[in-house]
């Protein structure tokens, strides 16, 4: 291991098996199994392998990474990286060409403008943005004109059936032609 800047640099033929705790920028270009726990940035550089439950502020993924990731800012994962596991943060950043399974939590989300809310307000709020919204009413049946009244059948292109809402009640209509 080598520091430079303030940076931590794990090489390539390096392994590290346990726990690994920090208040610097670690690099990442060899091998750390177990869980690491760092108050700044990881860097998992293409040559970097991580098979680890990670917890750091900033987390930028080139190489791979299989465990959970857990940032308090960030989790970028570039073209060339590898992710399996699930991630937390409230910035996830996943480039074009870059591979990941599992799930991502980024926190609370603010729906259409509304502040976050408490206890029984969220639960009114939820169950209010889930409601169905009023269905419009079903088409009704014309009454029949006179005899007279109508145009050869011929002449008339055949009008569809009028849509129905759905869960609208449907009416049967039966036309009597004389």
């Amino acid at each position: 291991m080598a520091t430079i800047d303030g940076t931590t640099i794990i090489g390539e033929s390096i392994l590290i098996s346990g726990s690994l705790n920090g208040d610097e920028d670690l690099t990442v270009r060899g091998r750390v199994e177990g869980t690491l726990t760092l108050t700044k940035t990881l860097v998992v550089e293409p040559t970097g392998i991580v098979k680890a439950e990670v917890q750091v502020k900033n987390c930028v993924i080139a190489g791979a990474v299989v465990g959970n990731v857990t940032a308090t800012e960030s989790v970028e994962i570039t073209r060339e990286g590898k992710m399996v596991g699930d991630i937390a943060a409230p910035r996830v950043i996943i480039v074009d060409g870059a591979s990941f399974r599992g799930r991502i939590d980024m926190g609370e989300v603010d729906v259409e403008g509304e502040r976050p809310t408490t206890g029984a307000t969220r639960a009114m709020t939820r169950s209010s943005a889930t409601a169905r919204p009023a269905l419009r009413p079903a088409a009704r049946a014309v009454p029949e004109k006179k005899a007279e009244e109508k145009a050869p059948a011929a002449a008339k292109p055949p009008v569809p059936p009028a849509p129905v809402a759905m869960g609208a009640v449907k009416r049967k209509v039966i036309v009597k032609r004389k």
